[in-house]
């Protein structure tokens, strides 16, 4: 009986895992596929005479669009840790007064719509003159990883032992010394979990790309799939392709980093 039961299991997990990923394996099997074939009824299920057309569209026309996302990426995650890596170690360690309502702020300022900060970073953006630029997206882009990297470092420095902070005091070290040589070392899980869900963030950005980022070469990546979509309607192997390629780093990132994003996610949620 108990064998039945997980054969079952086992073959509804494998349905729906190939319902899940059955658009991903669609859209690379559209980005090998001819224009002409793609009219065709059934479609084929697989790219018998296939081109790379598409991703040489890619290597042409989307590069610099990529090289956006990647420092727009990047400098979201340096922001990120900077900004939420003190901030936990001063919720977790230090005690302010007021921690509890800062850290339901940040609970609060989760569910803001990103629509509507991108509203309020528009105003100020054109006042400033800082619009369709990398660093004024990098800053809209922490604005969303900013309150999940601070809960995460909160949860995971409030579970670090005690004794080893006073080991540090006790050696000489500083409140700034210990966040640095001792916290941030330990802290690693945590931080390999917010820089990663930091970086899909502002690499998957559509929102604050398209409102504060709309013209010129600076574009990052959604919107270039975006007007190309609108440009090129009838090239759905180029498209897909597009689509592909940019999936590539995140993909990569998540399966190199899944076991530290588990550590880190789920550390401090159970204490001895």
């Amino acid at each position: 009986m108990t064998v039945t039961r997980s054969w079952w299991r086992t073959l509804l997990g494998l349905a729906l895992t190939a319902v899940m990923l059955f658009p991903v394996y669609w859209m690379i099997n559209v980005s090998f596929t001819r224009d002409r074939d793609m009219r065709k009824s059934p479609p084929n299920w697989f790219p018998m005479d296939g081109t790379l057309d598409g991703y040489r569209a890619v290597l042409d026309q989307q590069l610099p669009y990529l090289g956006t996302s990647l420092l727009v990426g990047l400098g979201t995650v340096a922001l990120t840790v900077a900004i939420a890596a003190p901030a936990g170690y001063s919720l977790a360690k230090l005690r302010p007064a007021g921690g509890g309502l800062l850290g339901f702020v940040l609970l609060i300022a989760q569910m803001i719509p990103a629509i509507i900060m991108a509203m309020g970073f528009y105003a100020i953006y054109l006042r400033l003159g800082v619009l369709n630029t990398v660093g004024g997206l990098i800053i809209a882009d922490s604005t969303i990883a900013v309150p999940f990297g601070v809960l995460v470092y909160t949860a995971f420095m409030s579970a670090i032992p005690e004794e080893l902070i006073q080991a540090a005091k006790i050696d000489g070290a500083g409140a700034l010394r210990t966040f640095w040589s001792v916290v941030m070392p330990v802290s690693r899980n945590a931080t390999i979990t917010v820089s990663l869900f930091a970086f899909l963030w502002a690499w998957s950005d559509f929102v604050f790309a398209s409102t504060l980022d709309g013209g010129g070469t600076l574009r990052p990546i959604t919107l270039g799939i975006y007007h190309y979509i609108g440009n090129n309607n009838q090239e759905w192997n180029a498209i897909m392709a597009t689509a592909v390629v940019a999936s590539v780093p995140a993909t990569v990132l998540l399966v190199i980093a899944q076991r530290y994003v588990a550590a880190g996610v789920t550390s401090g949620a159970v204490k001895d």
